[in-house]
């Protein structure tokens, strides 16, 4: 991919400030998400408030070259989805709220609880930011079979960022209220988690041509192909597959390889926001 000269001010690093440490008390059920549902988003309070930090401290460091390039790079791409969704909403008579991005090791305080790196990246509604510890796209590719490139982080980022985009119009609300309600079962409610993570996907791939059209060879042959490459390593089958050997799609939270691939592929080549209720398709 193409980088462009714009920068967002609203990336805050805190890679190499001397973090906290480890999150002692998630037990099972965090070793679980990390594990199975690696690609965390909506709302992650419940998982990531039930472990407790320890004092422990890491001790300070300079960041290296390839470090702060990175830092660069996210606020490349930081811009680019604030340029983009401000244009989406403005034809469609809303005003965005540009999301922050927090970059950190192990883990650091969110508006959620304690992040840490084994959740993968996600966004916190309560503090509207997405937190990214940029190692799991190491583990994305050794452990779910994703080729890497910078593309692929574009992609990861913009679907967090698409969680954002379903904070500022509502649609994270109505799913928390959902679970809340405790009228669903479990099957429906991972029902509406695959359609809430689709979407996220959709809002990705509307993100991709959008900003393709506006900044001229930013996409480069090869990058859909990465983006798709990524989608698909992980999906529910994939992740079930190499984590525990078999598939149970009644337990789906994210949707399966083809489903994301679909979703992503659909927003790119609509780029039309009001074409990706995946809810109506997905919930009935």
């Amino acid at each position: 991919m193409k980088w462009t000269d714009d920068r967002s001010d609203n990336v805050d690093d805190r890679r190499g400030s001397g973090g906290g440490g480890a999150i002692v008390g998630g037990g099972l059920g965090t070793i679980i998400i990390a594990a199975i549902v690696f690609f965390l988003g909506g709302d992650p309070s419940a998982i990531l408030s039930s472990g407790v930090s320890s004092p422990q401290r890491t001790e300070q460091r300079q960041l290296t070259q390839e470090e702060l390039n990175t830092k660069e790079f996210i606020r490349m791409l930081t811009k680019e989805n604030e340029e983009t969704w401000t244009q989406v909403f403005g034809q469609n008579g809303m005003q965005y709220r540009p999301a922050r991005v927090v970059l950190f090791e192990r883990n650091t305080d969110s508006g959620c609880g304690t992040a840490q790196s084994a959740m993968g990246p996600f966004y916190c509604p309560a503090d509207q930011t997405v937190y990214m510890d940029m190692s799991f796209f190491s583990e994305l590719q050794q452990r779910f079979g994703a080729k890497v490139t910078e593309f692929t982080v574009a992609y990861v980022l913009a679907h967090e960022m698409g969680h954002h985009v379903q904070n500022l119009l509502g649609t994270l609300d109505k799913t928390n209220e959902a679970r809340r309600s405790r009228r669903y079962s479990e099957e429906q409610l991972n029902r509406i988690s695959v359609a809430t993570e689709l979407q996220a996907d959709f809002y990705a791939g509307v993100w991709a041509r959008i900003t393709g059209d506006r900044e001229k060879s930013f996409i480069e042959p090869g990058d859909l192909e990465s983006a798709v490459n990524a989608a698909e390593a992980v999906g529910d089958d994939n992740i079930q597959k190499r984590s525990q050997g078999y598939v149970n799609q009644e337990s789906f939270t994210h949707g399966s390889s083809e489903q994301r691939k679909e979703w992503f592929m659909k927003g790119y080549n609509t780029g039309d926001i009001r074409q990706g209720d995946t809810f109506s398709q997905l919930t009935r």
